[in-house]
């Protein structure tokens, strides 16, 4: 969390309410003369080959695995996330970096097409200055995974990280700048006032992860330029659990995609549909489970999670919480009062689809389970909402789980699994929760301008 002056962003540990330092903030009266620089640097930039900008890129996993403690350990001050899930995302981010280098570099290959009369060559150039905006939950991994393939393309990248986690942030812009020349990858700091002013700069590509709210104002500002948006936004992620399914590995699952990071994931599953003839079975086996969990400080050994990242992020939290009991539902487990920016692990059965929080994403460590009489109102609930990120389906019959997720709304279904996909599948979201999208060939052609050219054939 932070605290902001007109001049600084401090950035405030969640779980202790101790400062761990600062970072200046960006005068929004700069944010043009930043970008022009960026533009100035892109003509360099866009002028190597692929493969000379990879090469340049490829130092940066070992230096990034050199540093992985550290700022694992700086996540788990800024953001609250445990030490081992802090460290575990950067090392994890090290790891993706030769293997990401390479298929973008592939996706981003000229290609060649031909008929009887014509031989076509399609380019992937550079769009020229990408606007990237970022988000505090996956403070490190998340700039990567959208900075990378815009800089491969050739693009220079203007990121501004979240006012949350500005450390962080500034950490991944260092050692990315180690490598780079100078005015390829710049950052600003602030808040929805930098941003702002970055999506109505002369930038040619925003690129955004965040909620729905922001991503639908940034479309909005986008528009009047036509300039290119790639937005991943919120989701309100169902898991349906049918009859004949495993319970001990959906009620893992359940439980693992509801709660970690504290339910602070995009992806979590926040609506569990399960059929009446296992519910109870299933809900005793979720509440077990939680019973395990323990709250408090990241950097303490035996936590499993940490503080939300801001009382502000709590108190919506629980504000949501307070308004399900009101309108019926029952407390299961957790719902236990904390001091800080806790809070406890929460499941609620007893729910009805007419409860505001079987429609607003939550984003905190709340798991609602909702009994269903069959495989159909399962999926007619699930379709219930203007999200369509990621879901979930288990079954012992893949046949009829594989059905049933086709006639799903979201952009990524897994089944007996989470919804992200194979080496080289696009992180996609349907509906609301998805503008364009990124990863995979597909997603890496995303941060690119195709070009045609084409010459008779002699």
């Amino acid at each position: 969390m932070t605290t902001a002056t007109s001049s600084t962003l401090e950035s405030i540990n969640p779980a202790t309410g101790q400062p761990i330092g600062s970072v200046p903030v960006t005068p929004v009266g700069e944010i043009d003369a930043v970008v022009a620089r960026a533009r100035e640097a892109q003509k360099a930039w866009g002028a190597l080959s692929t493969a000379e900008r990879v090469e340049m890129l490829r130092p940066v996993a070992k230096a990034i695995e050199a540093r992985a403690d550290e700022i694992g350990d700086l996540m788990t001050a800024e953001m609250g996330k445990p030490t081992v899930e802090g460290r575990g995302e950067a090392a994890y981010a090290a790891s993706c970096v030769p293997g990401a280098l390479n298929s973008i570099m592939e996706a981003l290959a000229p290609e060649h097409l031909e008929d009887q009369a014509v031989e076509t060559t399609l380019y992937y150039d550079p769009y020229g200055v990408c606007g990237v905006i970022t988000p505090w939950n996956f403070p490190f991994l998340m700039p990567q995974q959208t900075v990378l393939p815009a800089l491969v393309a050739g693009n220079t990248v203007v990121l501004k990280p979240s006012e949350e986690t500005p450390l962080t942030g500034q950490a991944f812009a260092d050692i990315y700048n180690e490598f780079l020349p100078e005015g390829v990858l710049q950052i600003i700091h602030g808040d929805g006032e930098q941003g702002r002013a970055l999506v109505q700069s002369d930038v040619n590509l925003i690129a955004f992860v965040g909620s729905r709210a922001t991503g639908q104002h940034i479309l909005q500002s986008a528009g009047g330029g036509l300039k290119r948006v790639i937005l991943e936004l919120g989701g309100k992620d169902p898991m349906i659990v049918l009859d004949d399914a495993d319970l001990d590995e959906a009620a893992d699952f359940a439980v693992f995609n509801s709660f970690r990071n504290c339910g602070q994931v995009c992806v979590s599953t926040e609506r569990i549909y399960v059929e009446d003839g296992i519910a109870d079975k299933f809900e005793q086996a979720v509440i077990k489970r939680v019973g395990d969990f323990v709250v408090g400080n990241g950097a303490e050994e035996g936590t499993t999670h940490g503080p939300m990242v801001s009382t502000r992020q709590k108190d919506m939290v629980l504000e949501q919480l307070e308004t399900a009991k009101q309108q019926g539902a029952v407390v299961s487990c957790g719902d236990t009062p904390m001091e800080g920016n806790f809070v406890a692990p929460t499941v609620l059965t007893g729910l009805n689809h007419d409860m505001d929080i079987m429609h607003a994403e939550t984003f905190g460590p709340i798991a609602c389970i909702m009994r269903v009489k069959d495989e159909d109102e399962a999926v007619t609930l699930a379709n219930d909402t203007p999200y369509g990120l990621g879901a979930a389906v288990f079954s012992g019959d893949t046949d009829r789980a594989a059905n049933l997720a086709r006639r799903m709304t979201a952009g990524m279904i897994g089944i007996n699994k989470g919804c992200g996909g194979a080496k080289g599948s696009p992180w996609v979201g349907a509906q609301q929760s998805g503008y364009g999208f990124h990863g995979g060939t597909h997603g890496h052609r995303q941060f690119t301008q195709v070009r045609i050219v084409s010459v008779p054939k002699s």
